[in-house]
């Protein structure tokens, strides 16, 4: 059991419920997060102890921020970034103003709230952060390029900022989902119909296939894990005297980050091109 104490946000469903109803269960002091006000009542009706906070507003994050440290006395141990969305369309259908957004909430949110953390977590003389990433993190796929560009930013964000804290005792981890069953396709649904002009543009035919793939109930994607996959991973990341710098945690995950290694690039693209 523990005590320790750790900041989670996007909990409205998924991994981050998920992972903040098990901590709480394991012992940790849990601060769950969600940007809608419906939601932090929800979290709050199954015992957590929740708080609105929304990305985008960098007021929003330091008040939120501030409650949690005059709860915790001023400390906190762990911060798991996981908060974030999908913008499904193809690059040349895609609003600059929806990748921006897409970068509001997945990166620059993000790293407002990590830069916030880091100075307490310098004073208290250690901490761990957890960064939720994906295997579009590190490989691409047709009509995910917003996602894809969010999450390659956060893989590089990590990797510097762990050099960046070696000798401040704070370790930073990637965890690395594929295909988990979430609310996560329902989510990408609406920000798919509200910013792409399917009807007419080139790729309406694949969009129609995007379009099944994201209202089905459940991911049709080979390998699907369930949330209890990626919270095995964070327990690890967190109790481990010695994380790993990585948590691959799919089949997919696994398979891609051989692949990208030793594939050519063109037999990787025919390969990622029948996803």
């Amino acid at each position: 059991m523990s005590t320790q104490s750790i900041l989670i946000t996007g909990c409205s469903s998924g991994i981050g419920l998920h992972a903040a109803l098990t901590l709480s269960a394991r012992g940790y002091q849990v601060f769950a997060t969600a940007r809608n006000p419906q939601d932090v009542a929800e979290l709050q009706a199954k015992g957590l102890t929740a708080y609105l906070l929304d990305l985008t507003s960098t007021e929003s994050i330091t008040q939120t921020l501030t409650q949690v440290l005059e709860k915790t006395g001023g400390q906190l141990d762990f911060l798991f970034n996981n908060g974030a969305y999908g913008q499904p369309g193809a690059l040349e259908d895609l609003p600059t103003q929806a990748l921006k957004a897409q970068f509001d909430t997945n990166v620059f949110g993000w790293h407002e709230l990590t830069k916030q953390v880091i100075p307490v977590m310098r004073q208290q003389g250690h901490g761990r952060i957890i960064q939720c990433s994906s295997v579009l993190g590190f490989v691409s796929m047709a009509y995910r390029g917003a996602y894809n560009a969010s999450k390659y930013a956060i893989e590089g964000l990590t990797d510097t900022l762990r050099l960046e804290l070696k000798t401040a005792n704070i370790a930073v981890v990637l965890l690395q989902p594929g295909p988990i069953n979430t609310q996560f396709r329902a989510n990408a649904l609406t920000a798919f119909q509200s910013n792409i002009d399917i009807n007419n543009s080139v790729h309406k035919a694949q969009y129609q296939q995007q379009i099944e793939r994201l209202t089905s109930e459940k991911s049709n994607a080979a390998f699907t894990l369930e949330p209890i996959d990626v919270t095995k991973a964070l327990i690890h990341a967190l109790e481990s005297k010695r994380p790993r710098l990585r948590y691959r945690i799919t089949t997919p995950t696994k398979i891609f980050s051989v692949l990208k290694r030793l594939l050519p690039g063109r037999w990787l693209d025919q390969l990622l091109a029948k996803g």
